[in-house]
């Protein structure tokens, strides 16, 4: 039985609006197609947060009150997800994932559309951030990539150093902001749409320009940006070390060298088919033998279906058209790339679709995506 809700939520999925944040590169035209603005262009607000309760952190001329609050909109007016989780967290996580997590989903999602490569950055792993930062999260993070602009052939990412300096080199590296040599410690790895990307904490990386991808990482803001300009503007020091300095910044990273062989074995991720059952089926992207920070996965279907619903789960149209239902009723028609908050209350999703559709699942940390059965039926 869903409990009664305090704020008269509706147990069906929860459409999301747009949810732009200012980033120090650029990026965003295809943002703003997806928006429907009239004049789509890149600018400094290349990513949307999905869901979100976490705020941005961003220097203090840009900064906006509750940036990076993800808004719905109930009865009329605008709410924040986080007030709502934090007011219900047994109606959107169920009632373990409350008592252990709190009201947060404890990961985030974003979309990103990068105009130029990113800065090369560097995150803690939740370890270090313990220790060190006085904070639950480090920042593990993966890529599920959507689309290359300009329709080429692939993109490319950054991960890991394949030719490592040392640490007194790299030190050198970052205090003259030496980017070529940086860069020829690099060799970018091609993706396409469709590829799925996982970058630990440690590792040092760099999302290349043009790409179009859904990240999905911990609920934090931490990172160290070495390389302090992109998309001209100069990051100020307090903004590129997490408020330290630069050999404490220095110890956030695995110096180990990593050739694209081991990237491409170790840091992408194949999917695997956890159901099929007539037109249905599930897959796993990452699961805990990858991080124990969340879960993606992806489900595939025609016609009309069910799955349990036993854990809170962010929801991305990637392909198709489709409604979602819950007890309550049905959301309107969602498109590629609209996105849903399905809350643990529903106990079952309800599926639609008139042609092929895929859909994006991305789960909280200790849920179990794998015991969800999906049945393939007709309503």
């Amino acid at each position: 039985m869903i409990p009664p809700s305090k704020t008269l939520l509706s147990a069906i999925p929860l459409r999301l609006l747009p949810n732009r944040v200012w980033r120090s590169y650029t990026g965003g035209v295809q943002l703003d197609r997806l928006e429907g603005k009239a004049c789509p262009q890149d600018s400094h607000f290349p990513e949307d947060w999905i869901g979100s309760s976490v705020k941005a952190i961003n220097p203090r001329e840009f900064s906006r009150e509750d940036e990076g609050l993800a808004r719905v909109e109930l009865n009329g007016e605008l709410s924040t997800l986080a007030s709502l989780y934090r007011s219900e967290p047994d109606f959107f996580f169920g009632q373990g994932h409350a008592e252990r997590f709190g009201h947060s989903p404890e990961f985030l999602v974003k979309f990103i559309d990068s105009a130029d490569r990113l800065h090369f950055q560097c995150h803690p792993t939740k370890a270090f951030s313990r220790e060190h930062l006085q904070s639950s999260y480090g920042k593990f993070e993966a890529y599920y990539v959507l689309g290359i602009r300009d329709d080429a052939e692939y993109g490319e990412v950054y991960v890991g150093f394949q030719r490592a300096p040392s640490r007194a080199m790299l030190r050198e590296y970052i205090e003259q902001q030496d980017m070529d040599a940086i860069a020829a410690c690099f060799d970018p790895l091609p993706v396409k749409a469709g590829d799925v990307v996982i970058v630990p904490g440690g590792t040092p990386h760099a999302l290349g320009g043009g790409v179009l991808l859904v990240e999905i990482l911990e609920p934090s803001d931490w990172v160290v940006r070495f390389e302090y300009s992109r998309g001209g503007y100069v990051l100020p020091e307090a903004d590129r070390f997490m408020g330290r300095d630069l050999d404490f910044a220095l110890d956030v990273f695995d110096l180990q060298p990593r050739s694209v062989d081991d990237v491409r074995r170790e840091n992408i991720c194949q999917p695997q088919v956890m159901s099929a059952v007539g037109e249905v089926k599930r897959e796993r992207l990452i699961g805990p033998e990858h991080t124990d920070c969340f879960q993606v996965w992806r489900t595939s279907w025609r016609g009309a279906a069910r799955r349990e619903v036993h854990a809170f789960c962010i929801v991305i149209v990637l392909s198709g058209s489709c409604r979602l239902g819950g007890p309550d009723g049905w959301t309107s028609t969602l498109n590629p790339f609209d996105r849903v908050v399905v809350p643990h209350a529903l106990h079952e999703l309800k599926m639609e679709s008139s042609s092929d559709c895929v859909m994006l699942e991305c789960y909280p940390p200790a849920s179990n995506p794998e015991h969800e059965a999906i049945f393939h039926e007709t309503y």
